[in-house]
């Protein structure tokens, strides 16, 4: 974790694994049993009557056979060079960081980490540059695969479209210019890849997802959906009390 000198944050956005086994989850389905086996059934079904030939041609990606026929709960990780985990509702985020020994980031705190020692706008500096977080992409991947960026957000699919030869979605720190600087550390992806929930009087998401547009770095901020909201875009990352992480 980073220190950021209020609180320690995850270095990097959530990947799931299973709390009792240690089993890695899908990064592509919700990181719960039930609904990750019906997203999986609507979407073999789904996936044939939307979009283009080359889109219904677009199989679905693995959901491994432990994960389809046990239950399980999900326990957040930060690793480096991870497919981060989406489809992760507010409940399922507070979850997955209460089971590592942490919790969701209030607001504030998270504003903070992103902003680094330099109290920035973006984790590189106080004007948008294009390119440095993965970040307003030309594409949106329910476009491609769906014809309307407004439809089949519950796609497992959505994460492996590409622009170009390169992926929508990219794993854990592929963008170091993208890193918020904290005494010789850093943290990275705050801004952009995947929305973060965070914990407010309303709970939110936060630092905008790779398709999104919009230029407001730290400050991007979406509170218009319900704590039980998920989608493709939707992650999580954890905080800790700086005297917690000191203990350990």
């Amino acid at each position: 974790m980073v220190d950021t000198g209020r609180v320690c944050i995850d270095r990097y956005e959530a990947s799931m694994v299973d709390t009792t086994t240690g089993q890695p989850l899908s990064p592509y389905y919700p990181p719960d049993p039930v609904a990750s086996r019906r997203v999986r059934l609507v979407w073999e079904v789904e996936r044939r009557s939307v979009g283009d030939e080359a889109a219904r041609d677009l199989a679905l990606p693995d959901l491994p056979a432990w994960q389809r026929t046990h239950d399980f709960s999900p326990r957040a990780v930060s690793v480096s060079g991870a497919v981060p985990q989406a489809y992760v509702s507010h409940a399922l985020a507070k979850a997955a960081c209460a089971a590592a020994g942490k919790r969701l980031c209030a607001h504030d705190e998270w504003v903070h980490a992103c902003r680094g020692a330099s109290r920035r706008r973006f984790p590189y500096g106080a004007e948008w540059e294009a390119g440095r977080c993965n970040t307003n992409r030309a594409r949106h991947p329910a476009a491609i695969l769906h014809g309307s960026a407004s439809l089949g957000l519950l796609d497992p699919r959505l994460n492996l479209v590409h622009e170009g030869a390169a992926p929508l979605l990219e794993r854990t720190g592929a963008r170091p210019a993208c890193a918020s600087a904290w005494r010789g550390d850093r943290a990275f992806d705050l801004v952009g890849n995947l929305d973060e929930w965070v914990d407010d009087e309303k709970p939110a998401f936060v630092g905008g997802f790779y398709a999104r547009a919009g230029r407001k770095g730290c400050d991007a901020r979406i509170s218009s959906h319900a704590p039980a909201y998920f989608d493709y875009s939707t992650g999580a990352r954890c905080c800790r009390d700086r005297r917690a992480a000191r203990a350990r």
